[in-house]
């Protein structure tokens, strides 16, 4: 999983969250810092533009006996499956979250660069609707290149 790491512009988003559903006009394009840690974890440093500002999070996946499976019990439980990627342009990556009884299913569009591929947007579009999303469930982003400077920096 070390070609996972550095720099992923989160390009689109499709979930049933009721959190996500309700910021989902207002988000941007994200940003992540993937490394691999030296037990093979996957340590994620992202940052969500928002109105006020880049907010920053960090967390650290675990990995399980599956190759690009990991998890995390911060905030309730949280699934995350690498599902599929090229390693050097694109990655879609989904999450299972459960936390407080309430469980949310999260599909997102990774890309080493601010633009989409056509042909990986179709693909993201034909794997979430198996899972129970649909398309008013989606967003694109809008470019926003206001957290690679908060991140980097």
């Amino acid at each position: 999983m070390l070609q996972f790491s550095g720099m992923w512009h989160i390009m689109a988003a499709v979930s049933n969250c009721s959190i996500f559903q309700s910021m989902k006009n207002l988000m941007k394009t994200s940003v992540a810092i993937l490394t691999v840690t030296p037990e093979d974890n996957l340590h994620f440093k992202i940052g969500y533009p928002l109105p006020d500002g880049c907010k920053k999070m960090e967390l650290v996946f675990e990995k399980t006996g599956q190759l690009g499976h990991y998890t995390n019990s911060q905030m309730g439980k949280k699934d995350l499956r690498v599902m599929e990627t090229d390693y050097a342009h694109y990655a879609i990556v989904y999450t299972f979250k459960d936390s407080d009884g309430k469980s949310s299913t999260t599909l997102q569009l990774y890309s080493r660069v601010q633009e989409v591929n056509p042909e990986v947007m179709k693909r993201f579009k034909e794997l979430y609707p198996p899972m129970g999303l649909t398309d008013n469930m989606l967003v694109v982003l809008p470019k926003s290149d206001e957290c690679v400077k908060a991140l980097s920096g």
